[in-house]
């Protein structure tokens, strides 16, 4: 039984288009592609048995053989990422005990969110999939409402169950509080982390299921899993004193290069 983990990336985007060919610099002025920054995050990983790049396009597909990964070629007409980690795992066969969806949009992924997140869903039997939360503090919640209050759609908020299920995921800034918080003080927010450990049972179902009105509505590929009644563990992961954020839109990139120059990222 296998672990593996499947970047999904698709050069068509309404609000970014080619986002996962955009560069970033990192700390040291070397300019990488962001899906290659997403792959190199993967492969700090331990527990993952391979990773591979899950594309429609053919740039998408040269540039991460170039950079060295292994691509799987999927269809163009993947609603979503979940739905074209699903037909790369048809691909893979039998023989996957759990399928890790890195999405090719967060770079800044630390190898203990996806190591946490494999030990938490085997630990969890009534769940279907795992996702990892971060507990905002107060810097990131005043980013996230910055970002709403301008328009932008950024960071998701997760809110959970006392047994740490999800309730509901959303593009809003959920719960509400109107409380200032310190730049480094913990807040009730958690900021979603777009990474999913999945049974393969639950995978290969998923793309059967009628996309609900809430995931209609809020864009979000997780709500499916919560529309047709199945449980999604989420994994509370802590920050080490690293900086998360993911790439949504171009106004993004500045930021993410300076969190990439602060921690030394190369």
């Amino acid at each position: 039984m296998s672990v593996v983990c499947i970047i999904p990336a698709r050069y068509a985007s309404s609000r970014y288009p080619g986002k996962p060919l955009a560069e970033l610099r990192g700390a040291t002025g070397v300019a990488r592609s962001l899906i290659e920054r997403s792959w190199l995050a993967a492969q700090e990983a331990a527990g993952l048995d391979a990773v591979y790049v899950a594309t429609d396009d053919e740039q998408i597909r040269a540039a991460a053989e170039a950079f060295g990964a292994k691509v799987l070629m999927t269809s163009d007409t993947c609603r979503n990422g979940t739905e074209r980690c699903a037909e790369a795992l048809r691909q893979l066969g039998d023989g996957v005990e759990m399928v890790i969806n890195l999405q090719g949009d967060a770079p800044l992924t630390p190898a203990w969110f996806l190591e946490d997140l494999i030990e938490g869903l085997r630990a969890d039997s009534q769940a279907a999939l795992a996702t990892p939360i971060l507990r905002c503090d107060g810097e990131t919640l005043v980013a996230l409402k910055a970002d709403r209050a301008s328009g932008r759609v950024g960071g998701t908020t997760a809110v959970i169950d006392s047994e740490r299920h999800a309730l509901y995921f959303s593009k809003e800034v959920i719960p509400y509080t109107a409380e200032d918080y310190a730049p480094d003080a913990l807040t009730p927010v958690f900021h979603h982390v777009g990474v999913y450990a999945y049974r393969p049972w639950a995978l290969h179902a998923y793309p059967d299921w009628v996309p609900g009105p809430l995931e209609g509505l809020e864009g979000l590929e997780q709500l499916r899993f919560l529309e047709a009644g199945h449980k999604v563990r989420c994994i509370e992961v802590a920050a080490r004193g690293r900086k998360f954020w993911e790439l949504n839109n171009p106004e993004d990139v500045p930021r993410i290069e300076a969190m990439l120059a602060e921690m030394g990222v190369p």
